[in-house]
């Protein structure tokens, strides 16, 4: 992350998002498909890392192998395979937009950092390494079970996050990047879908 004033002088946190040009590499319509779509491929691959159907895929768009595809449905801009779609036609300064990404992964953890437990308050009165314990899950003889659902410790992150209304702050299409106010999920080089 980092931070770009404004005119007025209010400092803006902001996170980069370089956006590489993306390659139509199919429309689907409701004829073919039944439903509406742009896929977009981005990153370049190599040949011997691609599968023989995927390089087919490509061809077929007379493009180079892709790293990544993604599909948008009820695209707006008319586009036809093998076109670039650049940032500075989708994007707008100032405009909000949604931001999905994989958040970052926590591994295993208990349920004060998973769910925000407080855990037993008090150290005395007989507690012994039960601070940040769940305390009980369950009733009794009946049900005689723990109901689905329960909060316990578990896997965290490594999840699908979609963060809306997001400010787009500053674009550089010189430079393929575009400034977001606050944070999106995900790590450093993680890749994110940006939605309008």
């Amino acid at each position: 992350m980092t931070s770009l004033f404004r005119e007025d002088g209010t400092n803006v946190p902001c996170t980069v998002i370089e956006i590489q040009p993306n390659v139509v590499v199919q429309v689907k319509s409701e004829d073919s498909d039944g439903y509406s779509a742009v896929q977009l491929g981005f990153g370049e691959a190599k040949v011997k890392n691609t599968s023989k159907a995927l390089q087919g895929h490509f061809d077929k768009a007379k493009t180079a192998p892709k790293r990544h595809l993604a599909e948008f449905r009820d695209y707006s801009l008319e586009k036809s395979v093998g076109d670039l779609v650049s940032m500075d036609e989708v994007l707008v300064e100032g405009e909000m937009v949604n931001i999905a990404g994989t958040s970052k992964g926590k591994g295993f953890q208990g349920v004060v950092k998973r769910h925000g437990f407080h855990g037993v308050g008090d150290a005395t009165h007989g507690q012994h390494n039960r601070m940040r314990a769940p305390g009980s899950i369950g009733a009794a003889s009946y049900p005689a079970r723990v109901f689905k659902g329960m909060r316990m410790g578990g896997r965290t992150g490594g999840e699908r996050v979609k963060l809306k209304n997001l400010e787009v702050v500053k674009m550089m299409p010189e430079k393929d990047l575009v400034l977001i106010k606050g944070a999106v999920p995900g790590h450093k080089g993680g890749i994110v879908y940006i939605e309008k």
